[in-house]
């Protein structure tokens, strides 16, 4: 166990405050130039019912994305991190197979994510050279789509041929590392090239997509039900945008739950459908709020299932 002062004990402090200094820095500027008043009013004003919807459609994308992963390696949630850890645990899988399974899934996510969010912009409802922030939202669109798909293709390049990589990787590594240090990198390597091995199944691969379409959707719905909660004039086809800019928004360093970047990514692109900040940051921090903690509640329980202590998790990732 890592002593307070190791370096990988720094190392996680370090991240946690940087996260927590950029959380906190882009919910100030979420908030700068809206009335508190105002955000409490209209979340007051919303319709409780389909805030209730809203919650129960945002809690079923989490058992989605467990048959999810029982398709594409064996079945476990609890975050990311957890679920590698837990699978070591209890399953016959390596860490790094199980952590590169998590991968393929992102990837595809982002594919998902990057194709539905083609289709919110070619509605015709859709503002024309609408920008998120200073960036073009068909910018956006391509970049993520190219970055995603390159991930992709280079997955199936090694799944398919994963022998003259490793002994490129083997090569390279021995040439520049003590051999220790080298054969835990090529055995980590040898256990994340078996966590794409979905890749080479053309009908799990499917389900796999399947199961992502699905949960996106479903995803996308609860967004649109709480449109629907705030009174808001979007369209239905604006809730695929905005999991699309969430999803590549969480990608910036933050505090756990994404706090500030929520916020601020359904900020910026509420307003391309004309919402005001007051009930474009009312309606994130109330979908936020709501949804947030049946997704902890239940996370805490599959590690109480699977019998893991938190202090295990925080343990494990420092030695990881």
């Amino acid at each position: 166990m890592p002593s307070p002062s190791s370096p990988s004990s720094r190392a996680t402090r370090w991240a946690w405050l940087i996260g927590l200094a950029v959380s906190a820095g882009l919910l100030a500027w979420t908030l700068h130039d809206v009335q508190p008043r105002a955000i409490l009013a209209h979340a007051g004003r919303a319709n409780p019912w389909l805030l209730v919807a809203t919650v129960a459609l945002a809690t079923l994308t989490f058992p989605i994305r467990t048959w999810r992963w029982q398709v594409n390696l064996l079945p476990a949630r609890a975050g990311e991190f957890a679920r590698a850890y837990v699978a070591k645990r209890q399953l016959p899988v390596r860490f790094t197979t199980a952590l590169a399974s998590i991968g393929v899934e992102r990837v595809m996510d982002g594919l998902v994510m990057v194709a539905l969010m083609a289709v919110a912009i070619a509605v015709p409802s859709f503002p024309r050279h609408a920008r998120i922030g200073t960036a073009s939202v068909s910018h956006l669109a391509t970049g993520a789509a190219m970055l995603f798909g390159t991930a992709l293709l280079v997955a199936l390049a090694v799944v398919h041929r994963p022998a003259p990589w490793l002994s490129f990787f083997n090569r390279v590594l021995h040439a520049v590392l003590p051999t220790r240090f080298a054969d835990r990198l090529v055995r980590f390597a040898e256990g994340l090239i078996g966590g794409l091995e979905v890749l080479r199944r053309p009908g799990r691969f499917a389900a796999v997509v399947a199961w992502s379409l699905l949960l996106w959707l479903v995803n996308a719905a609860a967004f649109a039900v709480c449109f629907r909660a705030f009174g808001m004039p979007v369209p239905a086809a604006g809730a695929l945008l905005l999991q699309a800019i969430i999803g590549f928004g969480v990608a910036l360093p933050s505090s756990p739950g994404f706090v500030g970047v929520f916020e601020l990514a359904t900020k910026y692109t509420l307003e391309v459908y004309g919402i005001a900040p007051d009930l474009a940051v009312s309606y994130a921090l109330t979908y936020h709020l709501t949804t947030f903690l049946p997704i902890t509640l239940l996370g805490l329980y599959s590690l109480r299932r699977v019998h893991v202590p938190l202090g295990t998790l925080q343990t494990a990732g420092q030695e990881a």
